[in-house]
């Protein structure tokens, strides 16, 4: 079972309501990233640098049923709403004790019916959950009760499908991404109404053919049914501009380069869509034609920063290696610019020439770090998209197959105008096997090195220019999986993997 516990002021002070800028959580944290911009930033500001010492545990509960929960609850009116196993529980913020507790497998038919474990999402009446059986639910926030359960995928529903993000609700409707779990089949972003749960409009990642995008993906082939482009991780909206975004998942199959010539559009990449009508406004892809499994795979975040003595809107979005893409929101512009760099090759995956870099540092070691820690017979291949080979077993590369900033969410400060990131970085060989539907190329593939190096990275990155501001390095497997929080208390506050709050 598994212990929820609350931190609080010794003097009681964290109900104060800040009056600093709206659009950031104030009493009610709605979004699992805390508001529509997923800063994990909140105003209240008592508990700071000269409070902090008096911070203590204010109550434990244990979750019924023995239930483990990895979600960040919201709260609502005093209420926290979090998912845990099968269940979704509510529980009074003040005292930690249970208000509802609601399952939705309750017979074999709904066996599947286990909601996402990154949470929920709010309305003012209804709280919205994400099933694995790649359905959204909305129940009543006051008791529990189901309101609407609706299917977001195919019908019937293809194998591996999905929905692991948390709902967002804003105008009216709310957004969910459907994965695949690298499967094949169609990711794809979907807009339900708030109140009856019908369908508004479904995305998909892999265009139509006719559809803008298609022709980077075989013309002689219907690969692009199982294109993959999965929806793992929550999003963003922006109510103003009108637009939610998502980041997408890698192209299927996952290894297998071979059968999907071309940049295959719009896998691994960030798309920005019309909140009314479902249509792409602009897109970016940080991998083209990915075979490293080197998509955005931690959830990003909005938020302004000052560029040439205007305000912009920005969103920013870490690729796997570490490397932050900071976009003009509204545009897709980038506002920290991006180069293309050549990266090796490989004509049987049929690999991309180049790939796209910001022109700022990765949050991971460079090359350097790792030159005098492997041995033999092992080689070092400086690029992170060394390709998985079918033969050269002695050949490692930094974060190869799959790098590892990944999951856990960043954080923005307005204060600091930081954002503040951890990952893990690893030395590892990739080494393809012949049947390119074999996803999970652990057992017989892919090996991670195990050197003696610190490896856990936390880091702040300059919001406008891009650049690391500071970074610290953490040995073994001490980064939790909760990421970085930070407050107008002037403090960054993150869970380690050792149970300990920081």
């Amino acid at each position: 079972s598994v212990v929820v516990g609350v931190l609080v002021c010794a003097s009681g002070l964290l109900g104060q309501q800040s009056t600093s800028d709206r659009t950031y959580s104030e009493q009610n944290w709605q979004f699992a990233g805390g508001d529509w911009s997923s800063s994990r930033y909140s105003t209240l500001s008592d508990i700071s640098t000269e409070t902090v010492d008096r911070l203590s545990g204010a109550w434990v509960t244990r979750l019924e049923g023995g239930a483990s929960s990895r979600a960040t609850p919201v709260v609502h009116n005093g209420i926290m709403y979090l998912t845990a196993g099968a269940n979704i529980f509510a529980l009074d913020g003040a005292t930690g004790e249970s208000v509802w507790r609601s399952q939705l497998n309750n017979s074999d038919a709904d066996s599947r019916r286990v909601p996402s474990w990154q949470g929920v999402g709010l309305s003012e009446d209804l709280i919205f959950v994400g099933l694995r059986s790649a359905e959204v639910a909305a129940l009543r926030q006051d008791t529990g009760e189901l309101v609407w359960a609706e299917p977001v995928g195919s019908i019937p529903a293809e194998h591996g499908e999905t929905v692991t993000t948390a709902p967002m609700y804003a105008a009216d409707k709310v957004f969910v991404g459907v994965a695949n779990g690298d499967a094949g089949g169609q990711g794809r972003i979907v807009a339900l109404d708030a109140e009856t749960g019908e369908k508004a409009w479904t995305f998909f990642i892999v265009p139509r053919p006719g559809e803008f995008g298609h022709d980077t993906w075989p013309q002689d082939s219907d690969i692009w049914k199982l294109g993959g482009g999965g929806v793992w991780l929550n999003g963003t909206v922006d109510p103003d501009l009108g637009l939610v975004y998502f980041a997408t998942g890698n192209p299927a199959p996952m290894f297998g380069g071979e059968l999907r010539e071309g940049d295959n559009l719009f896998t691994a990449a960030i798309l920005a869509i019309d909140i009314e009508t479902g249509l792409r406004r602009w897109h970016y892809q940080v991998v083209r034609h990915d075979i490293w499994d080197a998509d955005i795979a931690t959830p990003m975040l909005l938020y302004e920063t000052e560029l040439e003595g205007r305000t912009r809107k920005a969103l920013a979005a870490m690729r796997a290696d570490g490397y932050l893409f900071q976009l003009d929101r509204e545009t897709g512009e980038p506002i920290v610019p991006i180069e293309d760099r050549e990266v090796p090759q490989d004509p049987f995956l049929k690999t991309a020439r180049t790939q796209p870099f910001p022109l700022s540092d990765s949050i991971l070691p460079d090359c350097s770090f790792w030159r005098d820690q492997v041995p033999p017979p092992f080689q070092l291949n400086c690029s992170s998209y060394t390709p998985p080979s079918l033969d050269q077993h002695a050949v490692v590369a930094p974060s190869v197959p799959i790098p590892m900033v990944r999951v856990t969410p960043m954080s923005f400060s307005p204060q600091t105008g930081y954002i503040y990131a951890q990952g893990r970085a690893h030395v590892g060989r990739a080494r393809r096997i012949a049947d390119p539907w074999i996803a999970d190329n652990r057992p017989a593939g892919y090996d991670r090195l195990t050197l003696p190096a610190s490896t856990g990275i936390l880091a702040a990155v300059d919001g406008g220019t891009g650049r690391i501001a500071w970074k610290k390095e953490f040995s073994g497997g001490r980064l939790g999986l909760s990421g970085p929080f930070t407050t107008a208390g002037n403090l960054m506050f993150w869970g380690s993997a050792d149970g300990q709050v920081e």
